[in-house]
This record gives structure tokens, sequence and C-alpha cells, in this order.
């Protein structure tokens, strides 16, 4: 009996040995498991890190790119594209492709004078806001809310226009704030306007959006159609599809010192010109890597000073869609 009881009690410290031994490699396994995705996760950051990076490089040699392109063209313009051993780029955001170090770097210039100046917009001219809004398939209702809107916001007064919003408006929000009542400083500060939402001011996936078409740089308060995209051209009022599909075909090359001769109808005329210019350009870089479609976009706005450009504005990573 006596010989039982202790091969019971070997038995039993032989189990709780077992138990124990049972608890360790859990822990132990455990411990592995964590650190092991501990590591995957970091991996995979870096490895993500090192591709935006890789991104964001390319997309600065793309601004770098869009400036020397813009040196070239300031030497060049005044001459026939015919003349020349390499043709320059256009300045009315067209894109132009590029292949740079093993990645695709999509670069485009706007001369900003063939934008819409919000900071330069009245009651007439409003009108050309609004058609780029319906065009953009904003109910007119909206559009004429942000156009006034626009305007009330930028105007020294308290007074609201028919459809706009002055800070009685902006005060009543859930996080208020007054309307500023100086003009814009930025494209961004749209977002604070009434009417003006993330997708209207930037896009979406499906459509493009107001921000790569408005500006405050131009000192012009008309629209450049040698420089203007097709989107801006097709808000002017009397512009219709073959006329701005003409204008976009015989401004291709043409020196700036002559004049695109077509007819302009007379209720445009007012609203555009096609000679002088801003000096100001745009440049929207956006990197690819292999077969990505997520893109980094970088944004800049120079003006050239002789041999010198001085940058304006410059914004690092944007969010562009189309």
């Amino acid at each position: 009996m006596r010989f039982s009881f202790n091969k019971f009690k070997l038995v039993k410290q032989k189990g709780f040995v077992l138990v124990l031994l049972l608890w360790v490699l859990t822990i132990l396994m455990m411990i592995v498991l964590s650190f092991s995705t501990n590591i995957r996760r970091e991996t995979f950051a870096t490895i993500g890190f090192r591709d935006n990076l890789d991104k964001k490089l390319l997309a600065q040699a793309g601004i770098e790119r869009g400036i020397i392109e813009l040196f070239y063209r300031n030497t060049s313009k005044n001459q026939e594209i015919a003349q020349l051993e390499k043709k320059y780029w256009d300045v009315d955001a067209s894109p132009y492709s590029l292949e740079i170090f093993g990645g695709n770097v999509t670069i485009s210039i706007a001369e900003e004078s063939g934008k819409i100046n919000i900071n330069s917009l009245n009651d007439l001219s409003g009108i050309i806001l609004k058609n780029l809004l319906i065009n953009m398939n904003v109910p007119e209702q909206e559009a004429l809310t942000i156009v006034d809107s626009i305007l009330d916001w930028k105007d020294s007064d308290d007074l609201r226009r028919l459809n706009g919003a002055e800070s009685d408006y902006y005060l009543s929000l859930p996080i208020p704030y007054r309307a500023k009542n100086e003009k814009f400083d930025t494209i961004e500060e749209l977002a604070l306007v009434r009417g003006i939402t993330e997708e209207i001011l930037y896009g979406s996936d499906s459509k493009k959006g107001i921000y790569e078409f408005v500006t405050v740089y131009s000192n012009s308060d008309t629209i450049n159609i040698r420089f203007a995209p097709r989107e801006v051209l097709l808000a002017i009022p009397g512009f219709t599809e073959e006329l701005v599909g003409e204008i976009i075909e015989k401004r291709k090359g043409l020196p700036e010192s002559q004049t695109i001769n077509i007819p302009i109808p007379q209720e445009s005329q007012q609203f555009i010109s096609q000679h002088g210019s801003s000096n100001i350009f745009t440049i929207l870089s956006r990197a690819f890597k292999g077969n990505e479609r997520s893109s980094f976009n970088i944004k800049a706005t120079v003006i050239l000073e002789g041999n010198k450009v001085k940058y304006l504005y410059y914004k690092s990573p944007v969010s562009i869609k189309e």
C-alpha cells in the first residue's frame, strides 16, 4: 500500500511537470509568434517606406524636370516649333509622361493666367466658375451657392448675396468661424467656403475637382486662351466644343508673339485675352512605381525671374484625384 502511494505521488509529480512544460512551450510559441508578427509588420513597413520614399524622390525629380522645361520654353517660345531641335512643352496642363530610374512620372505645367482667378472673380465673371462647376455635374443651385459664397468670403462687407454666406452662417456651424472678408491666400482655403466639399474641390475617382482650374496667383482678371485647359475654355460663355477644339489645335506650336487667328463670339470677348503671360506656373508631378495605381504627388507654383526660379507654393504630398 505504501508502494502504491509513492507511485501515485511520482505519477502526480510527472503530470505536474508535463503540464508546466506545456505551459512553457505555449508561452514560448506565443512569444515567437508575436516576435515574428512584429518583424513581418516592420519589414512591410520598411518596404512601404522605401517605396514611398522612392516615389517621393521621383516626384521631386519631376518638379525639377518641369522647371528645366520652363527655362527651355522661355528661350524658345517666340520661335516656330519647326525651327527648334526639340519641341518645348505646352503649359495648358497637358500631361507628359517620362520613365526615370525605373519609375514613371507624369508632369503637367499650367500657366496661371489660363486659370480662373478667384481673387479677381466678380458678379459678372462668376459665370465662368459657375459653368465649370455645372460641367463637373454640380447641380446649378449648388453652383450658384458656391460662386456667391466665394464672392462673399473675399469681399470686405457683411452683406450676403442671394445664394451666398457671411459670418452669420459660418458662426452657426458646429465648429464656428468667421468669413475672411479678404482675398484668398491659397486654393485650399476654398474648403472653408459654403457649398464646397472635398469632392468638388479635389475630385473623386471618376472626375476631377476645381483644384486644378482655379488660381490665386494670376495677375489677370481674364482667361488667357493660349494657356487655358480645355475644362476652363469650355466654361467661357459662348465657347462651344467645336470652338474649343479649334483653339487648342491652332495654338499648338504657335509663337506667343502671334495671335490665334480665330473668330471669337462677342459675348466671350470680355472674359478672355491672348497676349501677356504671368510668368507664373504650377507644376504637378505624379510618380508611380511598377504597376501601382497609387501615386506620390507634388505640386509647386513657381515664378521665373530671368535665369532664376522662385517658389511661391510647394506641397508634398498633395491629394489629386482623376
